[in-house]
């Protein structure tokens, strides 16, 4: 994404904000207080976040310096955080308009907090960032281990119950939906999280355990219980999950058919 699409996209964002508070006056301040007062998205972004995450020991103005330096030094986590928002308004019929994930998904939002963790996380702050992941479990109910590595274009639709290990690996252009667990099957340490490739699926209540990999354009049915490799583009399904097919679309992460039998042309 280059610089005229990010500007275009946060024009957008305060266009819409700018609508619902002539559209709406009672929630006129929320509007101006979340959007309208910032001048970036960042910034945006980083009220937000620090207003849902704040403690009574970690007020949100110390939230924000905390989180405009991490937008600072990583200028990555701004490119991440615009194309988990678009991934979100491209996959979900639910997202009309793109400020929505912003203000109102906590999918979206625990994602980007994360990012911020992982970020304090390398930086040997880790009382620092196991408290946000803390908050961020007590506040949107999404429970990812800062040290896990989430690529750009991750999706989480509802994002209840998700669990996500420490040695988890997500990469780019993934979907899941909620009450999925990425964990291990016991108390080893080391590397013992899955690792989720490019354009997976993940559909509700889905556990995959152990480190195992998920393969590029695979599909993990509803429900499913995942304990070994998943080959690329194969779909599978049951507890213990067995394959069922393979998959139709290239990366069914972005055509969100949660069927796990797919219909033939």
């Amino acid at each position: 994404m280059d610089v005229s699409d990010r500007d275009i996209l946060w024009e957008q964002i305060r266009s819409e904000a700018a609508e619902g508070a002539w559209s709406e006056p009672m929630l006129s301040s929320f509007l101006h207080a979340t959007i309208l007062n910032h001048k970036t998205f960042e910034d945006a972004l980083g009220f937000q976040l620090a207003s849902k995450l704040e403690s009574v020991t970690l007020p949100a103005l110390s939230l924000r310096d905390l989180i405009q330096d991490a937008f600072n030094a990583a200028t990555h986590l701004g490119e991440y955080a615009r194309e988990d928002l678009l991934a979100v308004h491209e996959r979900d019929p639910a997202c009309r308009k793109y400020s929505q994930p912003l203000l109102y998904f906590k999918g979206y939002l625990s994602i980007q907090a994360q990012r911020i963790a992982h970020y304090y996380w390398h930086q040997d702050r880790l009382h620092l960032a196991l408290f946000l992941q803390s908050r961020i479990s007590d506040v949107l109910g999404v429970d990812i281990h800062p040290a896990a590595r989430l690529g750009k274009g991750f999706f989480i639709d509802h994002a209840t119950g998700i669990v996500i290990g420490e040695t988890a690996v997500v990469d780019e252009n993934v979907s899941m939906l909620h009450g999925v667990t990425l964990g291990g099957t016991g108390k080893e340490r080391g590397d013992r999280h899955p690792k989720i490739r490019r354009g997976v699926l993940i559909s509700t209540g889905a556990k995959i355990l152990g480190n195992i990999v998920v393969g590029e354009g695979a599909k993990v049915a509803a429900g499913a219980v995942v304990l070994d490799d998943v080959p690329p583009h194969t779909t599978v399904a049951g507890m213990p999950a067995q394959p069922v097919g393979a998959t139709a679309a290239e990366q069914p992460a972005l055509e969100m058919n949660h069927r796990f039998r797919e219909k033939k042309p």
